[in-house]
């Protein structure tokens, strides 16, 4: 047995020793535990209004810090052996049980190495749900949830600038959509693009999901579905290249786009882009 699966176990014992923060996202409380008090510190102030101590978190993380390593612009390594999910990226290595909901994370003591476990281990997550995390804006307005996506440059950024006051803004980065009994929700997220500013931490169901493109006249166009899942695949957060993962999303982005309206957005970069959304 490795010393990473005997770190595991010890891990999942019922009692741990060290203190932690709740990062609950999506709905999904993660406790991240680690003995060191500065770090423990660093991810409160990272994801301020997203931690929650009221609820009883979905899965726990035993968190141990090494020495700083040299920035790594490599992506990140994600794979599965059995029921254990495996993640690597040269300044953090995890573990990962997902039916006992327990796992360790080996890493530099920097936000950054959390931020992305928690983008795969979220992922992970939906996908099993019939959701996912996109690369899009996303906002609330009258209750409703629009997401704004499309390739680099194409105005993810801008629209969410150019929100009025009665739009909350979920992200303009990574948006979270979970499927429930009633149809999906989009959720605020605390990873950050341009705007260098975390989203809302609130939810609705969703509304429409616009494909952006710059243009000189805003305009709303239809788009088939088979066409709008192959768009959206593009954006999908993918991290494993597992062959039952790659189904699960597949089936995801499909019957996303064949119950939530679809449009390609062609948008003026000014606030009068707002009146086509709703």
């Amino acid at each position: 047995m490795s010393a990473e699966s005997l770190a595991l176990i010890s891990a999942t014992s019922p009692v741990s020793t060290a203190a932690g923060v709740t990062v609950e996202i999506g709905g999904i409380p993660i406790l991240l535990r680690s003995d060191d008090a500065e770090f423990r510190w660093m991810v409160e102030q990272r994801y301020a209004s997203f931690v929650n101590t009221c609820f009883e978190p979905r899965y726990q993380f035993e968190i141990d810090l090494r020495p700083p390593a040299e920035p790594s612009d490599e992506d990140a390594h994600v794979t599965r052996d059995g029921r254990l999910w495996r993640f690597e990226r040269g300044d953090f290595r995890a573990e990962w049980d997902p039916q006992l909901c327990r796992g360790w994370v080996r890493q530099t003591p920097n936000p950054y190495s959390i931020d992305t476990i928690l983008r795969i281990v979220h992922s992970l997550v939906l996908a099993e749900e019939g959701g996912f995390l996109v690369h899009a804006a996303s906002a609330v307005r009258s209750g409703s949830a629009y997401i704004f996506t499309g390739v680099s440059g194409a105005g993810k950024t801008t629209i969410s600038r150019l929100a009025p006051e009665n739009v909350a803004v979920l992200t303009d980065e990574i948006s979270y959509v979970r499927r429930g009994r009633n149809g999906y929700r989009a959720y605020g997220t605390p990873f950050a693009g341009e705007l260098a500013r975390v989203g809302e931490n609130l939810s609705a169901p969703l509304g429409a999901l616009y494909f952006l493109e710059k243009g000189p006249a805003n305009r709303l166009e239809p788009i088939d579905d088979a066409t709008a899942a192959r768009l959206l695949l593009r954006n999908i957060l993918f991290f494993a290249h597992d062959d039952e993962l790659v189904k699960l999303v597949f089936d995801a982005a499909f019957e996303f786009v064949s119950n939530v309206p679809v449009f390609r957005f062609v948008f003026t970069p000014d606030s009068r882009a707002w009146d086509m959304v709703g």
